[in-house]
């Protein structure tokens, strides 16, 4: 029986404070009309992008009992979505997960979170690297931004600096197994005043790029905001370049509406401010072949 309503098996942290993780996965997909089902791989009191002595409780030895449930249960989703997983404990029950649930018609999206600006995050070394580009190999769609590229290909620089650089590094991480690669916060090399988001898509052989307006502000949670819409807007129809569009245009106006509030940064964007527009249809189309 077709699902009346796509769901979506979304394996990620959750933050009580600030805007990230299951808290944005939730709100994203459910107002794009996709259920979301968590699988919570930890819990926090804060998200740890600018909060210090945050609680955290990790559920890792939770996980196979959470999901044997499910499996009982005999559901289908339409995707399978994980982000943050804080150990190579938790990316080998996620390998397992999409080998118990992978159905025909299905999107496996990994944003393969490692690090940011260059570096991996403190808690990961080499190691978790190299898990992580065995879990990539079972993705149908994988969204790292550039730091997150350079350590899966094992590149000595954090920066592209051509269209042809940008198709290498496209097509080696497609190489891993993935159909559609998408690497974010591309600084631009050719508008040192732009950002691109680059993708590719193995079957047809196309690139696409989306510029944006580079904004003097670090809110976290934008990465989540991204892939989260991104999934959204596959599911219901959109193109691989429509869906980077549309994540792109509504990331830029999330942007632009909180920087012009004095707001602490720390808390991420203000999604619910502009949440209403996410249906609305995109203005123009802004992504190049």
């Amino acid at each position: 029986m077709r699902n009346p309503v796509p769901k979506v098996a979304a394996i990620h942290d959750i933050s009580g404070y600030g805007r990230g993780s299951l808290t944005t996965v939730i709100e994203v997909l459910a107002t794009m009309g996709i259920q979301p089902c968590p699988i919570p791989t930890a819990v926090l009191s804060t998200h740890t992008g600018g909060f210090e002595d945050y609680k955290f409780i990790d559920l890792t030895d939770e996980l196979p009992e959470y999901i044997n449930h499910w499996d009982k249960l005999n559901i289908d989703f339409e995707a399978i979505y994980s982000g943050f997983l804080g150990s190579k404990k938790q990316i080998e029950i996620v390998i397992d997960f999409i080998k118990r649930f992978k159905r025909e018609e299905q999107y496996v999206i990994i944003d393969p979170v490692l690090g940011d600006n260059g570096k991996t995050y403190d808690t990961f070394g080499t190691e978790m690297v190299k898990k992580m580009r065995k879990l990539v190999k079972n993705a149908d769609i994988i969204t790292p931004n550039i730091t997150e590229a350079k350590f899966l290909l094992d590149k000595e620089e954090n920066i592209i600096k051509s269209d042809e650089t940008a198709k290498e590094w496209l097509k080696e991480l497609s190489s891993f197994g993935p159909e559609m690669v998408v690497i974010t916060s591309v600084p631009g090399y050719k508008n040192k005043e732009r950002t691109s988001v680059l993708s590719y898509q193995k079957k047809d052989n196309r690139f696409w790029k989306v510029d944006c307006d580079y904004v003097p502000a670090n809110f976290p949670g934008t990465g989540d905001l991204f892939t989260s819409i991104l999934v959204g807007s596959l599911l219901t129809g959109d193109s691989l370049p429509m869906a980077i569009d549309r994540a792109v245009q509504f990331i830029s106006m999330a942007v632009r509406t909180t920087y012009g509030y004095d707001f602490p940064e720390r808390e991420g964007v203000l999604i619910e401010r502009v949440l209403a527009n996410l249906n609305l249809p995109i203005s123009g189309k802004s992504y190049e072949i």
